[in-house]
């Protein structure tokens, strides 16, 4: 009786090993996961691998890439990561007035890494958010001849139904005639490429791709009702007819649904291709915003929650991943603090994931010594070459932190000098003459990051030191564990079966 009842449970414990096994493998394929922007403009970038290994530990199979950067490219390779790959504007008028130019962008950026690679290229992006008005215009005629010559590109290599295009526009391309979502429509400047683009995309099977942030409307306009930016939030609900909204961004996705019902394109497929928000550089780019609307987003994702107008949820890719900090900041100095991680993988705040997982950080990160360069204590602010000291470094260097009501806004001058010293020591690899500003800096091992409130003064990713698995083994040991875990599964099964006869 004994040895019957010690079977049935070693038998109920080897089913339940085995499922969990079964489970964790399926979960590193990927399955129902989170999708991000992977933006590259870093003075010192984590390694490629890194970067896939960080977004396969938190749930990302799909990802955006706004340029097809090798080495981002050759490490998706054999991922289980999807990928959309950019074009940048800049390539718009070559790709539009020559089909022979958008040939060998495809056969050398697409091709050649799905065929070599193994990559997972689901989409081409065709310009980002080319009739942005600040543009006033620059990109509009070479947009679609652009898309058409991609897209006979991809038919040409044979990849015109594995791989569909698509253009990121940004939400300004669409307005509403009556300020609610039901009153939306495309801008009249812009109505007639758009109506030509969406009817090509339509044909060959791609989706439209729309950027929407929220901290933008609330940043830009003072009279922006702040709660209406966050998906919890108590503002006063939009009424629209029979629809209530009780949040911008399910506002703004219906004007744009609104204005695809005014011109026959109901039911064409969005993808939401940028929505995220920024912990740096405004007051209202800070970690506590930047959790709350991200986590509702999260949970939206999570939940596959729709908006009224479309009850399926669209793919929504987070942007951004890491923290970029050589990214132009001509839209604001926040443009440099949109990731989900900082520069170095590491986690800004906390974010549930569902099923009871959390952010994970970055793996096998290596940095600099612990040494910053500071104002020495010698020096006076009112030397003569204080400010032109600050401003060397600030060109060269990330001071974005110091804007006003900015995590680092509200240091006194000595320690506005020693942030922006820092700053271009680190990014100069802490290079022994990078701490030489006419004799008032000198370096420090003790941390002179203030110890109240958020300012940071950080050390650098030692570029030398990186752990720099190859995207191979990367790859492989994936595939080794997955195979690892079906023998095991197999030998338990055996084992099961055994002791239940």
């Amino acid at each position: 009786m004994a040895s019957s009842l010690f079977k049935q449970q070693y038998a109920t414990l080897c089913f339940l090993l085995t499922v969990w096994i079964v489970s964790q493998c399926l979960l590193t394929k990927g399955a129902n996961g989170f999708a991000c922007n992977w933006g590259t403009r870093s003075t010192h970038p984590l390694t490629p691998e890194i970067v896939v290994r960080l977004m396969k530990d938190n749930g990302f199979n799909k990802v955006k890439l706004f340029e097809a950067d090798p080495g981002a490219l050759k490490a998706l390779g054999k991922s289980g990561i999807q990928v959309m790959v950019g074009i940048p504007n800049d390539m718009l008028d070559s790709l539009a007035s020559n089909v022979n130019a958008a040939i060998a962008w495809v056969t050398q950026n697409v091709s050649t890494y799905i065929s070599k690679n193994g990559v997972d290229i689901r989409y081409v992006a065709v310009g980002n958010e080319a009739f942005l008005k600040t543009y006033n215009g620059r990109f509009v005629n070479a947009t679609f001849p652009a898309i058409q010559n991609i897209q006979a590109a991809l038919i040409k290599a044979g990849l015109g139904r594995q791989v569909k295009v698509t253009t990121p526009l940004n939400a300004d391309v669409y307005q509403s005639e009556n300020g609610l979502p039901s009153g939306g429509n495309f801008r009249p400047d812009i109505q007639d490429q758009m109506i030509n683009i969406i009817k090509f995309l339509r044909q060959n099977g791609g989706p439209l791709t729309f950027n929407i942030y929220p901290f933008l409307s609330m940043d830009a306009d003072p009279n922006f009702p702040k709660e209406f930016a966050f998906f919890d939030g108590s503002a006063p609900p939009v009424v629209d007819g029979s629809i209530t909204y009780t949040n911008v961004f399910d506002a703004n996705f219906d004007t744009l649904v609104s204005a695809l019902d005014k011109n026959g394109f109901g039911s064409m497929p969005i993808i939401i291709g940028e929505v995220g928000w920024p912990t740096d550089g405004s007051a209202n780019a800070n970690t506590k915003n930047a959790q709350r609307f991200n986590q509702g987003l999260f949970d939206r994702i999570v939940k596959r929650q729709g908006t009224p107008k479309r009850s399926t949820p669209p793919d929504i890719y987070v942007f951004g991943l890491i923290d970029e900090d050589a990214k132009s900041i001509e839209p604001g100095p926040f443009e440099r603090h949109w990731g989900v991680f900082s520069f170095d993988g590491s986690i800004k705040y906390p974010l549930n994931l569902g099923a009871g997982k959390s952010l994970v950080g970055a793996k096998g990160v290596k940095y600099l010594p612990k040494q910053w360069c500071v104002m020495s204590n010698q020096a006076n602010p009112m030397d003569p070459s204080f400010a032109d000291s600050i401003s060397k470094a600030c060109t060269y260097a990330d001071c974005t932190s110091l804007s006003p009501g900015a995590s680092c806004g509200n240091l006194d001058p000595k320690g506005n000098a020693s942030y922006a010293f820092n700053m271009y020591y680190q990014t100069m690899d802490q290079r022994k003459d990078a701490c030489n500003f006419n004799g008032l800096s000198a370096i420090t091992t003790i941390n002179p990051s203030p110890p109240q409130g958020t300012c940071k003064f950080e050390i650098m990713i030692d570029l030398g030191k990186h752990e720099n698995k190859s995207t191979t083994s990367f790859a492989a040991s994936m595939k080794g564990t997955c195979s690892m875990v079906m023998l095991v599964f197999s030998f338990m099964l055996a084992v099961l079966v055994s002791t239940s006869a």
